[in-house]
């Protein structure tokens, strides 16, 4: 099997991440039974690693997973980190010494595993195997083959019922939640908090980022329940920003073990709670037994990558992608943005998914935008970008409706000024196009799944 089938065999399984035309996605999953099952089939690999880090959250997660994959990898540990969605291939979601792995592994995985999930998949007390729990197991057969000392584990969606919620965590660490995916994990923070928490195992540390007080409450009362004293940044670990250029930021985080001055090259006063949360989670990793020393955080920090998230594409002209896609994610980018860059006007690239709060956000942009580009993402979900487009003339702004995020930002560009900054957000996938558009990648296409009226003829 080669690279190009695999994708194929993929494509092929119920895929709730790319959910098309048909409404919000809905909870589908009633307990992790299949995932087991096909683990067990495969003898368990999840429990193969050294230790593991299961991570959790609204906002923060995946950058939080990557600053803590990027030190244990350089305390020169075997590391694997798993994460979703990808932004330009499939193979970013399993990195194994945090790079994707290659084309020939990906394809022997997909090879090794598919008959185990085509005999869970016939068992009909299970139903057919998602591509997200195949994917789960491909990242854990590959960590347990290259015999990974740490891995990191990032939830994909919610916590209680995720596909990757079948491991026997080391440190559990629930980043900040916000409102997001209300139609699958509830209608409240508290609600949310409660599914989040579920990954919270005994006898695990716990990490705790900053958090509102309905969904702190929540996570302490699990933590009580189970005999776990937890860590909260915040409180138990604190940090302060220093200074910051384009390329990055300095922050001083006072530990429960030591204090560390380090640079990360991730912009926005979130990421410095991001990088608090994962010193919390490194020290606890420390505390049971395992040697991650203030060098390696320093080391791997600085060499972090965790691309669309105030990423800058260009200098000149400025062109920054984030991928936010709730209304905190929206409101804690723009209110970044004066202090890391300097700009004259504001040129937004915007795109959503349908099941978003798209009037919220909208209405957070219209108060800040000078010129707006409504354009959608190749993902099935997107938001045709007249439909977006009614929601910034409900707020009394001028709007260009522009089929394709690559032609929403070439005419961007056309107007942009010296000293302007073009922003692109709204969703991951549309960040992610955009920095296809910038830096040249060749992504990886799936025709079936477009949006109709993106299809080639």
């Amino acid at each position: 099997m080669d690279y190009n089938q695999s994708i194929n065999l993929l494509l092929s399984m119920v895929d709730h991440e790319r959910t098309g035309p048909g409404g919000p996605r809905q909870r589908v999953i009633p307990d992790l039974g299949r995932m087991t099952s096909l683990l067990g089939r495969l003898g368990n690999p999840q429990n193969a690693a050294l230790a593991t880090v299961h991570i959790t959250g609204t906002k923060g997660k995946g950058s939080t997973a990557a600053l803590c994959d990027a030190a244990l990898r350089a305390a020169s540990y075997r590391t694997g980190f798993y994460s979703s969605p990808h932004l330009h291939n499939f193979r970013e979601r399993i990195r194994l010494n945090s790079q994707p792995i290659d084309e020939d592994k990906f394809a022997a995985l997909v090879e090794q595993i598919w008959p185990a999930a085509r005999w869970v998949s016939q068992d009909t007390s299970h139903g057919s195997v998602t591509l997200f729990e195949f994917m789960t197991a491909m990242a854990f057969q590959c960590y347990a083959q290259e015999q990974v000392e740490y891995q990191t584990i990032e939830v994909g969606l919610g916590g209680r019922l995720d596909a990757t919620n079948v491991v026997r965590p080391d440190v559990c660490v629930i980043t900040s939640i916000s409102l997001d995916h209300t139609a699958i994990l509830g209608d409240t923070i508290a609600e949310i908090a409660a599914d989040k928490a579920g990954i919270i195992k005994p006898g695990a540390s716990v990490v705790i980022g900053p958090q509102r007080p309905e969904a702190l409450s929540v996570i302490l009362d699990v933590c009580r329940d189970l005999g776990i004293e937890p860590i909260q940044v915040g409180k138990d670990v604190t940090w302060e920003g220093g200074a910051s250029t384009i390329d990055g930021q300095r922050l001083t985080v006072s530990g429960r073990l030591d204090q560390y001055h380090l640079e990360i090259p991730l912009l926005g006063r979130h990421q410095l709670e991001n990088a608090a949360t994962a010193v919390a989670t490194l020290e606890a990793l420390r505390e049971r037994g395992h040697t991650v020393l203030s060098g390696a955080m320093r080391r791997g920090f600085d060499l972090v990558s965790w691309p669309c998230r105030m990423e800058v594409l260009s200098r000149d002209p400025l062109v920054v992608a984030d991928g936010a896609h709730n209304v905190y994610a929206m409101e804690t980018l723009l209110a970044s943005m004066p202090q890391y860059f300097d700009y004259h006007r504001l040129l937004l690239v915007v795109g959503f998914s349908r099941d978003k709060n798209v009037s919220e956000m909208v209405q957070r942009l219209a108060q800040v935008g000078d010129l707006v580009f409504a354009t959608r993402s190749r993902h099935p979900r997107s938001l045709a970008p007249e439909a977006l487009a009614g929601h910034f003339r409900e707020q009394g702004v001028e709007v260009a409706e522009i089929a394709t995020a690559a032609e929403a930002l070439s005419t961007a560009l056309t107007m942009a000024d010296p000293g302007d900054l073009v922003l692109g957000t709204g969703s991951l996938f549309l960040a992610a196009e955009l920095r296809e558009a910038v830096l040249g990648i060749e992504p990886e296409l799936y025709p079936d799944l477009l949006p109709a009226d993106l299809r080639p003829p």
